[in-house]
């Protein structure tokens, strides 16, 4: 049902506690690579309490995890919504994140 709402165009990112945990660089560096690529849209996906089926996993261009907490859809939500931010702060060079 996920993958029926998600556009065809943009690479999806599958949220999931099983995925890769990455740094804010990390995050901010794919973006940035996407960027160069063309790419202007991207698509989150956050999984359940039970996670993300596979098929959806396998259709994601990247599987990133917030971490082996659990976390409610809302807030991961505000989660995602900064480290957005976050990303472009460090694209652009300014000093909202530090290391």
């Amino acid at each position: 049902m996920l993958l029926k709402n998600c556009p065809s165009g943009p690479p999806i990112v599958a949220l999931d506690e099983r995925g890769k945990e990455i740094t804010s660089r990390t995050f901010a560096k794919k973006i940035s690579d996407w960027q160069d690529d063309g790419i202007g849209d991207l698509t989150f996906v956050i999984g359940g309490a039970e996670g993300l089926d596979d098929v959806v996993k396998q259709r994601a261009t990247e599987t990133i995890s917030f971490g082996r907490l659990t976390w409610p859809h809302m807030l991961v939500r505000g989660m995602l919504v900064e480290q957005i931010y976050r990303a472009q702060q460090i694209i652009a060079g300014h000093p909202y994140h530090r290391d």
